[in-house]
């Protein structure tokens, strides 16, 4: 039932002019139902790929909301009451394999005239899946891979969608698809390829954390560098080999710090958080942008935190690391996944265990923390691999221990995306696409893990199929076991996204 202290829409639509019908309400939809469990964490990462679109369609002329469930910590129904009390012209939804049932609840209960229009992973995965939903009754368009220019044609035309390719929608009459077309090559590079240093820096009204002030004091914000990646990990939904469509492209150095700049100018922010695949992941990419944070002395002023590839860090020498902690750096995410070596082998990860060590310590020997992924129960897994891994984590730790920079574990249990390559093998393999998108929550606390670590447990789901040698409720104490012991190693102190 809606809880009846809700606010009202516009205290949690952010970004939208209030004196004006709304031409769009983005809305992201919560990782859970919190009205079944009332969210525990008091910080969510935001969604910069909404926040570019409104932004690009605010520069058109169209008015424009963010409604972040998962910020907010909403329910189903308190969201979707929201929507319809917001009375937008048109909703735009990001789907995700995880949440996409509780998405299709929110379309399913929106007003009768409300256009929906939807895009993320899960629509360009399956789309004839969505299309053919008949929750999605609403569904006008659905779009293919990036949407600022395509989502604002939509905004001022929608019969503009015949000619914009990557554009779908379904007669339901004739049970038919329709996709947009695009001959001239200019123009489609516009349409699926926008120039990403053309675009508006995202207005962070549109964002209703960000930037957020961290627990340090510092004023944070989270910023994309780059679209696209280049490497092929079977688990990923980004993996190259599944987006035959996605151009590469980074900004360029002055770009990204001409927005660095209107932040700390405009918000007091001193902490960014580069978010996205390649910024530390190309050598075509770092080199030009520490010599252009080296030349404004951005380590003077701010601190970063940066996504990073372990194999491109490794082939760095140490002048480069050094560069590194001199500009500012103060926190790189790496995805190590496991300690087994086998298993980065099935995964096409292109490390190995002894790199992960090697690479970290030469991190946090400079002062610059650590943050790994782990992933247990990827398929084909056996205990004496999952046995490697919580090792190899505590090798992590015991290497911290004694230098500056501190290294902290985030581990999930493996679950499977559409679109990834691993989800193409378990199909050929016999699994049941319907049962490998049951994704359910995993309560670490029903494996002896403090009430306190719920907060982590926000982002673990399953779907509850043993891919692995390991029997699931083995496995679960093991994530659980770890997630316990980097707890008490963070001590009181708040955990960081």
């Amino acid at each position: 039932m809606p809880n009846h202290h809700l606010p009202t829409a516009p205290d949690l639509i952010t970004g939208a002019d209030g004196a004006r019908g709304l031409d769009l309400l983005l809305v992201n939809a919560p990782l859970r139902d919190y009205s079944l469990r009332p969210r525990l964490t008091d910080y969510t990462l935001p969604v910069i790929g909404m926040g570019y679109i409104a932004s690009y369609a605010r520069q058109e002329g169209f008015n424009v909301g963010v409604l972040d469930g998962e910020a907010h910590g909403l329910g189903v129904d308190e969201t979707t009451q929201l929507v319809n009390e917001a009375r937008p012209r048109w909703v735009g939804m990001n789907l995700l394999a995880p949440t996409y049932e509780l998405s299709a609840r929110i379309a399913a209960g929106l007003d009768e005239g409300v256009r929906l229009m939807v895009g993320g992973h899960h629509a360009k995965a399956a789309p004839e899946t969505v299309l053919a939903d008949p929750r999605m009754r609403r569904l006008m368009a659905l779009v293919v891979g990036e949407g600022e220019t395509r989502v604002t044609a939509l905004l001022g035309d929608t019969g503009r969608r015949a000619d914009l390719p990557g554009v779908m929608w379904r007669d339901r009459l004739l049970g038919t698809t329709a996709e947009g077309v695009e001959h001239d090559n200019a123009a489609r590079r516009h349409w699926l390829s926008p120039d990403i240093n053309a675009l508006p820096f995202v207005d962070r009204r549109f964002l209703p954390q960000d930037p957020y002030l961290a627990d340090d004091g510092r004023h944070e914000a989270n910023l994309v560098g780059a679209r696209g990646c280049p490497y092929d990990c079977w688990f990923c939904g980004a993996a190259v080999s599944a987006n035959p469509d996605v151009t590469i492209r980074t900004r360029t150095p002055d770009n990204i710090l001409a927005e660095m700049h209107q932040l700390a100018d405009g918000h007091a922010v001193s902490a960014f958080r580069f978010v996205d695949d390649l910024f530390l992941g190309a050598r075509r990419i770092i080199h030009p942008m520490m010599q252009a944070f080296t030349a404004d002395r951005v380590g003077e002023r701010w601190v970063w935190d940066a996504t990073g590839r372990i194999n491109v860090l490794d082939r760095e020498d140490e002048t480069m690391l050094d560069t590194l902690a001199a500009s500012g750096m103060r926190e790189v995410a790496l995805g190590i996944e496991s300690g087994s070596d086998r298993v980065l082998a099935s995964m096409d990860k292109r490390i190995d265990a002894a790199m992960t060590l090697r690479v970290a310590e030469r991190l946090m020997r400079r002062g610059i923390s650590v943050k790994g992924y782990f992933i247990l129960g990827y398929p084909g897994e056996q205990p004496d691999d999952l046995a490697a891994t919580m090792a190899h984590v505590r090798q992590l730790w015991a290497l911290s221990d004694r230098l500056p920079g501190r290294f902290r574990a985030s581990v999930f249990e493996f679950r499977p995306y559409p679109g990834s390559p691993i989800w193409d093998k378990l199909l050929a393999d016999g699994y049941d696409p319907a049962a490998m998108t049951a994704y359910a929550d995993v309560d670490l606390t029903d494996q002896g893990a403090s009430e306190a670590m719920r907060q982590r447990d926000e982002f673990n789901f399953s779907v509850g199929i043993e891919f692995s040698g390991t029997p699931l409720p083995e496995l679960r104490a093991a994530l659980a076991q770890l997630a316990r012991e980097q707890h008490d190693r963070n001590g009181a102190g708040a955990v960081r996204a």
